[in-house]
């Protein structure tokens, strides 16, 4: 299949004019990035030549060796989800690589070639990215920029999901839905590490198989079986005391059946629909049940510099051990030239844990 992308020099729309554009070619250090000019599918995507961003006081340039996927990434590329004010047009919300500028007035010790990964929000999908230095996690040095691109975005998200939000205990059991997603993997992961019993739904065998060899106490098919009855004979008819849910619409009803009394339903995405019918604050009720609504991406930098914090001390030396304790779980890898593939293989929900784009030549991967 012919490549549908392109290269060349891009025309900035929104922050640059097609004159200055040109004016500055000539001088501008430039990089290679993916660009959407017109919402729409994966075909939409087309690599481009543009100027590379200069860091700001307080921000890292990073040289991108790879990203990852997310599913937020679909929706900004049909038109559905775009950045929050002021943060790049480009579409990815996660990377590693190594440092290759610095601002004025940093405050942390960072050095050039240094071996990071950032949390963005946005600006992914290119050869270079200006991040917050309160966003960059040191790469730990068992780890692969690739391994390490799987981790920012998918695991920050499921520990605030699990610490921030649910504010998880020991001894619970987490009803974590598509268990073999990039954070429904490190989900699971993350509630054997805080002592909880997490139990999942996915849509294959495969899938179910992935995500109790990470850990998970049970898995149903809910293709095949009712994910509903299987909690709570798994609970003897109490019901998980938190679930994790990506779902949303048409869930809700199966949600609150399998929700404990005095649980907490933690909403983070609506794949399912956002259209509730029905008597849903009814059964709450019955329930005294929590409904918790949490997005990550448009949170302020403050919440998530103490989001990277909390990870750091409490995770990520955990990714070190021998044998590690977490591991991101990668499902493929595609070149920045196949992006548009790598979305189809998405959307066509195939992928058990990361999607990852490798933005420098495997040859440079270290360690």
């Amino acid at each position: 299949m012919p490549h549908i992308l392109q290269t060349g020099i891009f025309m900035l729309r929104k922050t640059y004019n097609a004159s200055w554009v040109k004016s500055c070619s000539s001088f501008a250090k430039m990089m290679r990035a993916v660009c959407v000019d017109v919402p729409g599918g994966p075909e939409n995507l087309v690599l481009r030549s543009i100027p590379r961003p200069i860091p700001k006081d307080g921000e890292v340039l990073i040289k991108v060796h790879a990203a990852a996927l997310n599913r937020a990434d679909l929706l900004q590329r049909r038109g559905l989800y775009p950045p929050p004010a002021g943060e790049s047009d480009i579409i990815g919300l996660e990377v590693a690589g190594t440092v290759d500028g610095l601002g004025q007035g940093l405050k942390g010790n960072w050095k050039p070639d240094d071996r990071v990964m950032a949390l963005l929000a946005g600006g992914g999908y290119a050869e270079y990215v200006s991040v917050p230095e309160e966003l960059l996690i040191p790469v730990p040095n068992n780890l692969t920029f690739c391994q390490a691109a799987a981790i920012p975005e998918a695991w920050l998200t499921a520990f605030q999901l699990l610490v921030f939000i649910a504010q998880v205990k020991q001894g619970e059991v987490v009803l974590v839905h598509a268990g073999a997603s990039g954070v429904g993997t490190a989900a699971v992961q993350l509630a054997r590490l805080f002592g909880a019993v997490p139990v999942v739904t996915a849509g294959s065998r495969e899938k179910l198989q992935l995500a109790e060899k990470l850990g998970a106490a049970a898995g149903y098919n809910y293709k095949e079986e009712s994910f509903v009855q299987g909690v709570h004979d798994f609970t003897g008819g109490k019901g998980a005391d938190v679930i994790l849910d990506c779902i949303g619409g048409s869930n809700w009803e199966k949600n609150v059946s399998s929700l404990a009394v005095d649980g907490r339903w933690v909403l983070y995405g609506t794949m399912g629909g956002r259209a509730v019918e029905g008597d849903l604050l009814g059964k709450m009720l019955s329930k005294r049940g929590r409904l918790l609504c949490s997005l990550l991406r448009s949170r302020s930098l403050q919440y998530k510099a103490d989001l990277v914090r909390a990870f750091v001390d409490r995770a990520l030396p955990c990714f070190s051990e021998q044998p590690a304790t977490l591991r991101p779980v990668i499902d493929s890898t595609y070149k920045l030239e196949d992006i548009a593939e790598a979305h189809r293989h998405m959307e066509a929900n195939r992928n058990m844990g990361k999607i990852i784009v490798t933005v420098t030549p495997q040859s440079e991967e270290t360690p």
